[in-house]
């Protein structure tokens, strides 16, 4: 267990950049004190398979992010992703003893494990347990039993897997940077954990995370996570779109689409569609001149197909007329011109980008959908220091970072 004041720090670590985010408590305040990025290595759709390049990424962001802040970190909080995590629903139910007696934490936790009783297959584990709702008697909707009398007690739980080689190794390159981990969290709950409101979660939102190579969905309900799945695209498709459509070097196609890319044609004005953008060739060829418009020719396809992935899985699951507070893109992808404008025709919903808040400090520097992952770990990181243990999957997981805020505050015994 980290120590009592020490720096919070979360660390995302993605396939195209690493990124870091140290916070400290400040007068009974959470701080954004330092961040800091740089170009991640040795990742393949989100999991490592070239341990030494992601060691020196992580050891680089950190100090980055130390030098900013002057703090020295200690430990972190890792998010977890890639293609390979998977989710599922589960309920569970258990008997209780004895008359009029109340529900204990310990009868919570025997009704979560009965409802973890799933068969797993080999190389596999339980990554979290997310409980939904729970259910004493014929009494439904219930966050938190504990206390109250029954006889039967059940629940509904989102429970998410992976490689149980994909969490060591992220673990291991943390230790091999000279780190240790305090916890790992799905990179996309800390994402939505960073973005959502108590409103969105209640009232049904799906937290959409483009990342390099993988766009990750996670649906909430009645304030629990219902629905969480991976997908292997992610904006690096974007880069290599226009790398084959313009014939020109990867390095330079990322620079275009983000200089100059625009995923929607209905964004364009008429000038800015005939503006002509230099393209440099391969092969030491001159530079050619394409308009925007052809720029947005490619782009728009690829947008529309990542997109309708989410939207089909979303139908799928049976959510799609139950997001009432809509969809919320974030991560890097999100910052594409245009995109939003896509997603609303796509899910035929309201679509917002979901930017890092709720916080003091460098509130300017992380209000990017791409520090979403990182400043989402760090809340979870609060969360689990002032008593809510990362191995505690018992408690609710309700928070957002404006209770957090509240919650620092009795925890060090601020009046105001």
């Amino acid at each position: 267990m980290p120590r009592p004041n020490s720096p919070i720090v979360g660390l995302d670590i993605g396939t195209t950049s690493v990124r870091v985010v140290i916070a400290e408590v400040i007068d009974g305040e959470p701080e954004i004190v330092g961040i800091g990025d740089a170009e991640s290595r040795g990742l393949r759709r989100g999991v490592i398979s070239k341990p030494d390049l992601a060691v020196d990424a992580i050891k680089r962001a950190i100090e980055n992010a130390e030098r900013m802040s002057g703090l020295t970190v200690n430990h972190v909080y890792v998010g977890l992703a890639g293609s390979h995590i998977k989710g599922e629903n589960n309920e569970g139910v258990i008997g209780i003893p004895g008359r009029h007696r109340e529900i204990t934490r310990e009868d919570i936790k025997r009704v979560i494990d009965s409802a973890c009783a799933i068969s797993i297959p080999s190389g596999r584990e339980v990554a979290d347990v997310l409980p939904q709702e729970y259910k004493v008697d014929e009494q439904e909707g219930i966050d938190d039993p504990l206390g109250m009398l029954g006889s039967r007690l059940s629940v509904s739980v989102h429970i998410v897997t992976s490689p149980v080689a994909a969490k060591q190794n992220v673990i291991t390159s943390v230790n091999r940077a000279g780190f240790h981990v305090a916890d790992v969290y799905l990179s996309q709950l800390a994402a939505a954990e960073a973005i959502l409101t108590d409103e969105d979660r209640e009232f049904g939102s799906a937290v959409v995370n483009i990342g390099g190579e993988t766009t990750s969905l996670a649906i909430y309900q009645r304030g629990s996570v219902w629905h969480t799945t991976v997908f292997p695209l992610g904006g690096s498709h974007f880069t290599n779109d226009i790398a084959v459509g313009l014939r020109t070097p990867i390095l330079e196609a990322e620079r275009i689409k983000r200089e100059e890319g625009c995923a929607s044609r209905a964004v364009l004005t008429a000038e800015e569609a005939a503006d002509l953008i230099e393209v440099p060739s391969v092969g030491g060829r001159a530079p050619r001149a394409v308009s925007r418009q052809i720029l947005c020719d490619i782009l728009e396809p690829r947008a529309e197909e990542i997109l309708s992935h989410v939207q089909e899985e979303i139908r799928h699951a049976g959510f799609d007329r139950q997001l009432s507070s809509g969809v919320v893109l974030t991560g890097g992808g999100a910052m594409l011109n245009g995109i939003i404008e896509v997603a609303e025709q796509v899910f035929n919903a309201p679509v917002r980008t979901g930017v890092p808040g709720g916080f003091n400090g460098l509130v300017e520097e992380i209000a990017q959908p791409l520090y979403a992952a990182a400043v989402g770990l760090v809340a979870y990181g609060l969360r689990c220091e002032q008593g809510f243990s990362g191995t505690n999957r018992s408690q609710p997981r309700r928070a957002t970072v404006q209770p957090i805020k509240a919650r620092v505050k009795s925890f060090f015994g601020i009046r105001r």
